[in-house]
């Protein structure tokens, strides 16, 4: 059969207008997740000039949602858009100069990044991790490739964007369309657009729950609370239940021992924070236990003061936590006992575990059985 040549496509959505509009729109999405992202990135491995605030409280709900809801959306947008350019791959020649050659790369490398970026994120919102590599390293370094080819094809398609966007509306086709129309393709490629953010904005967003499909995990779980990872999973279910448990408060003055009894007779706070989690779903809860301002004040620290937190899981990528000194300081940051007013299940970090405002769930350390001021 012989190969199709470039001008036998007439299909309306394969026109320069079509793909700028999608392209803009995906910027928009892409721009949005890529910024989203590094912010999530520098929390969890803070380069030493980055701060990230204790308040709003529900200020990393927000940007990780809009992270995943971005990535979501831009899935659709993506495969728009590289329906409205195939054709160009049977375009002659295929290498007309150095320029087009490289042109023709940085598309390569575009589309690879773009793919990986969002299937892998995709895969992490289900938490399937089929691949042997640490993902949020691998995830950040393919994030910049993806985003520095995306600027290279910006620069070179510009005038062509320019072209495409300044033409009136109404400006019949340069030859004869077949099938869906261009505003019927662009409405359709909305539509999905739409539908896949609707099926994923439930897990941040508390009033699309009942219609999004991927919001399973929020308001599930024990105590009203999702679960990513078990005490049997941790291997904690003993030591954390042992009547031998204490937790060791290191400061300046010396060392500082406390049962469980002990912590409960001190002073407690209650507070309604959220919970957010790296994967998307975030979920109100009240907490009660000991605020870090004043565990730190008793035991001979000061507020504000950086403080390694220690979990009885070993094995785990997150057993050790940094509590920046923004997060010791404020008194909404605290050493939870209960939820939403139990006693802390073991699944969510019983005998007690960290819970601070604006910061991801991965970072609020469970099962805690030690505090080091830094």
């Amino acid at each position: 059969m012989p190969i199709p040549k470039e001008e036998q496509f007439k299909a309306a959505a394969h026109n320069e207008r079509v793909t700028s509009k999608i392209g803009l729109a995906l910027a928009v999405t892409f721009t949005t997740c890529f910024v989203t992202g590094l912010i999530s990135h520098f929390i969890q491995h803070p380069p030493e000039w980055f701060f990230w605030p204790s308040r709003p409280v529900g200020l990393y709900r927000v940007t990780q949602g809009l992270h995943v809801i971005s990535g979501v959306a831009s899935i659709p947008l993506l495969l728009a858009k590289l329906w409205s350019v195939y054709p160009k791959l049977f375009g002659r020649p295929l290498v007309r100069s150095l320029p087009h050659a490289l042109e023709r790369l940085s598309i390569l490398v575009l589309s690879g990044s773009a793919f990986f970026e969002l299937t892998t994120g995709l895969l992490n919102v289900a938490q399937n991790y089929p691949w042997a590599f640490y993902f949020p390293q691998v995830h950040y370094a393919v994030a910049w490739l993806a985003i520095g080819s995306i600027l290279v094809h910006v620069a070179v398609k510009l005038p062509v964007i320019r072209r495409a966007l300044s033409r009136v509306s109404g400006e019949a086709e340069e030859r004869p369309a077949t099938g869906l129309s261009r505003r019927g393709f662009l409405r359709t490629t909305g539509l999905a657009t739409g539908v896949a953010v609707v099926a994923t904005a439930g897990a941040t967003v508390p009033f699309l729950r009942g219609v999004s499909g991927l919001a399973w995990k929020t308001s599930k779980g024990t105590q009203g609370l999702p679960v990513n990872r078990t005490a049997v999973a941790a291997g904690v279910t003993q030591t954390a239940q042992a009547a031998a448990w204490r937790l060791s408060v290191v400061t300046p003055r010396g060392t500082t021992n406390f049962s469980l009894d002990e912590l409960r007779a001190l002073p407690q706070t209650t507070a309604e924070l959220p919970i957010a989690c790296v994967e998307g779903w975030s979920q109100s809860a009240t907490w009660r236990g000991i605020s870090l301002p004043t565990l730190l004040k008793a035991t001979g620290a000061q507020p504000g003061t950086a403080v390694r937190v220690s979990s009885l899981e070993r094995a785990g990528l997150y057993g050790v936590s940094v509590l920046p000194g923004e997060h010791t300081a404020d008194d909404l940051t605290l050493l939870a006992l209960e939820l939403n007013g139990d006693v802390l299940d073991l699944d969510h970090g019983f005998p007690c575990r960290i819970i601070a405002p604006n910061r991801p769930g991965v970072l609020q350390t469970k099962w805690v059985t030690k505090l080091e001021a830094l």
